[in-house]
């Protein structure tokens, strides 16, 4: 399945169960973080399956925000790409990359 169909499937399964037109962005966020509590312990505890669905789980309540605030995901994204695309900086020892002032 490409992005655009699997995007607008997991809209339309956020429709359906009232998500979406009931929910708010500030109560998505609150399951955006529980999400990513689980995505920390999935990484922790190196468990491949959990981390592709913590990471799924993220995205879909993205996708819950994106669309209750009525933005494409998908600008979102190339916003985001648009801003780093020529950043340059480095990783450090930690692994975090650090943009250059």
């Amino acid at each position: 399945m490409n992005y655009n169909i699997i995007e607008m499937e997991v809209v339309r399964w956020g429709e359906a169960r009232g998500i979406i037109g009931n929910s708010t962005s500030a109560a998505q966020v609150k399951k955006t973080q529980e999400e990513l509590d689980e995505l920390v312990a999935a990484i922790y505890h190196k468990n491949k399956l959990e981390i592709i669905d913590a990471i799924g789980d993220i995205m879909v309540t993205l996708t819950m925000i994106a669309a209750i605030e009525d933005v494409p995901l998908i600008q979102c994204y190339e916003h985001a790409y648009n801003q780093i695309k020529n950043r340059k900086g480095f990783l450090n020892a930690d692994g975090i990359w650090v943009k250059e002032s």
